[in-house]
C-alpha cells in the first residue's frame, strides 16, 4: 500500500505527462508555441519540486518547498486558462487538466498551510 506522499507523486507525474500530450497537439502559431512552453516548464516544474519537497531537512525546508509546489501548480492554472480563454485549444479539451491544477493548487496550499501551524507551534 502506498502513502499519501507516494500518491501525489505519482498525481504530480501524471499531470506533468498529461501537459507534454497537450504541448505536443497545441497549434504551431508562435503565441500558442510561448504559452505552451511556459506551461510545460511550470507543470514538469510542479512534479520536480514536489519530489524535493520529501527531502525536506526541517518544517521550514518544507514551508519553503512547498511553496514553491504551489506557485508552480498555480502557474499552470494560469497558462491553461490563458490557452482555453484564448481560443488556442478547445475548452472540453483542457477541462480535465484544468481541474486537476485546481486540485494541486487547493492541496499544496492546505499542505502548506498545516505545515506553517506546526511550525508556529515549535
Amino acid at each position: 500500500m502506498s502513502t499519501p506522499q507516494e500518491e501525489l507523486r505519482e498525481r504530480t507525474k501524471r499531470f506533468a505527462y498529461r501537459v507534454i500530450r497537450l504541448f505536443r497537439s497545441l497549434p504551431r502559431t508562435p503565441e500558442a508555441q510561448v504559452i505552451g512552453k511556459q506551461l510545460l516548464r511550470s507543470a514538469t516544474a510542479v512534479a520536480a519540486n514536489y519530489r524535493a519537497t520529501n527531502r525536506s531537512r526541517s518544517q521550514p525546508d518544507f514551508v519553503s518547498k512547498i511553496s514553491v509546489v504551489l506557485e508552480e501548480a498555480d502557474e499552470s492554472l494560469f497558462w491553461l486558462e490563458c490557452l482555453r480563454d484564448n481560443g488556442m485549444i478547445r475548452p472540453e479539451l483542457l477541462a480535465g487538466l484544468c481541474t486537476e491544477a485546481e486540485e494541486l493548487v487547493c492541496i499544496f496550499s492546505a499542505s502548506r498551510e498545516t505545515a506553517r501551524s506546526h511550525t508556529k507551534k515549535h
